[in-house]
């Protein structure tokens, strides 16, 4: 059926000049460009899906594999220029900046 999700870059974590706050994650959503568009995604589940070293064992999966997934939710617009704010489970990873988020299209309120 094609993508269910909507294809996000981590920007970096929220921050004023001097400090950083890494439990909330600044995303770019694609075809975002103001903060009226951005209403669509409150609330919307997010997640960053990556490759680890070990395997292990998913639930509903009886192959282990390496792939592992930080759920998060977007939480509230951030700026003018179409970017969210986003608090994951655990905080994302450095090494996620500039990697892919998706959000995906539930828990839908249309």
């Amino acid at each position: 059926p094609g993508r269910l999700y909507v294809k996000a870059i981590f920007t970096g974590y929220k921050r004023g000049l001097r400090n950083q706050h890494e439990n909330t994650a600044l995303l770019k959503l694609d075809g975002v460009i103001n903060k009226t568009d951005t209403t669509f995604y409150m609330g919307k589940k997010c997640c960053y899906v990556y490759r680890a070293k070990r395997l292990t064992t998913c639930p509903g999966h009886d192959k282990k594999n390496n792939i592992r997934i930080i759920w998060g939710k977007v939480t509230r617009p951030h700026g003018n220029s179409g970017a969210v704010r986003a608090k994951f489970k655990r905080n994302l990873p450095a090494t996620a900046m500039g990697k892919r988020i998706r959000v995906m299209l539930y828990p839908s309120s249309v």
